[in-house]
């Protein structure tokens, strides 16, 4: 099932998953995002504000951006000055240079190709500004439960290395990177790139 039409389908009960989602971070952005305050943020599959309104309560001027107009209007339930937008990661509806920070978590997973979307964060990025990812290790779509059944979502498994030579192809420089574990096995890459 394509992201826009699973999400529409999950919105209404993704609140639920915040603390899991959480897991997969072990409190690692936060700290690689540093002051926040009056920084204009592009949160990539914001999906219901679980980032969005964190850095908003940060002093971020924050603009929501998911394919799913679903899990925007939940986010607009809780805090209607978050600015949301409809629309595609690999099209971002934005003029060049226009954000400090382009944030996407839990998006690249959802993403044949995330070349794409990297060149379109750079491009809207102003010039110094970073780009901070998180990649999920996730071979197998989860099933989410929903109204009209148990769904899989489309994604894709993509290597931590792949990431940070994409990134580098695109002349992003590689700031930061952390994989947090479980055992041996990496669960989440978190980088952050900047241009």
């Amino acid at each position: 099932m394509t992201p826009s039409t699973g999400y529409d389908l999950a919105a209404r009960d993704y609140d639920k998953k915040e603390k899991y989602l959480d897991s997969f971070e072990k409190n690692r952005l936060a700290p690689l995002l540093g002051d926040v305050a009056d920084k204009r943020i592009l949160d990539v599959g914001a999906g219901t504000g679980r980032l969005a309104l964190r850095l908003e309560k940060l002093g971020a001027r924050v603009t929501a951006l998911d394919v799913s107009e679903k899990m925007l209007a939940e986010l607009k339930k809780k805090y209607k000055k978050i600015v949301t937008v409809v629309g595609d990661a690999e099209i971002l509806p934005f003029a060049d240079r226009t954000f400090d920070i382009v944030l996407a978590a839990f998006l690249i997973v959802h993403l044949k190709d995330p070349a794409r979307f990297f060149d379109e964060a750079y491009r809207v990025l102003k010039d110094g500004g970073r780009l901070v990812v998180t990649n999920i290790n996730q071979k197998e779509p989860p099933a989410i439960a929903t109204g009209e059944g148990t769904i899989k979502i489309e994604s894709f498994y993509h290597r931590p290395a792949k990431i940070r030579q994409t990134l580098e192809a695109l002349a992003f420089a590689i700031e930061a990177e952390e994989l947090v574990k479980e055992g041996d096995a990496w669960v989440n890459q978190i980088i952050v790139a900047r241009k």
